[in-house]
């Protein structure tokens, strides 16, 4: 399941209201933003949809995040849901055996939120994926 996806952007008051009208059928909407001063060098400030599980608790639900695109920019960022920490740990671990590009190592993300676990790696060609368990997520598999 995919938890979330990063979407850069060239206008985001723009962009955030075209999404958010265009995911409301869909029971999505605006949620909050995450301001890069908050967190570690490299995260940008982030503008959030999600779906109406998101954050709740009662389920997996899935979120996308606006940030503003930089010059030159490409590629896509994807967040991966894993069920435990160990599951971040073995993806992390297959991804870089398959020559994927360390962009963090699996590792307490608090900056966002308590209970985020997380691992980071880009393919060749500089998409980035996040494998990543948030401790309030249901389990999905038994």
């Amino acid at each position: 399941m995919i938890d979330h996806v990063y979407i850069s952007v060239t206008d985001i008051k723009r962009s955030l209201a075209f999404y958010a009208e265009a995911l409301k059928p869909l029971g999505w909407s605006l949620f909050g933003n995450y301001s890069a001063a908050s967190g570690p060098e490299g995260v940008p400030d982030l503008y959030g949809l999600g779906d109406d599980m998101y954050g709740k608790g009662t389920g997996v639900g899935s979120s996308i995040w606006l940030r503003q695109r930089t010059p030159g920019e490409t590629g896509l960022y994807l967040g991966i849901v894993c069920d435990t920490n160990e599951q971040v740990d073995a993806a992390y671990a297959a991804a870089i055996k398959a020559g994927g590009i360390d962009e963090g190592k699996p590792a307490d993300r608090t900056y966002f939120a308590p209970g985020y676990y997380a691992a980071n790696v880009a393919d060749f060609d500089g998409n980035r994926l996040e494998f990543v368990h948030k401790a309030w997520n249901p389990k999905r598999h038994a």
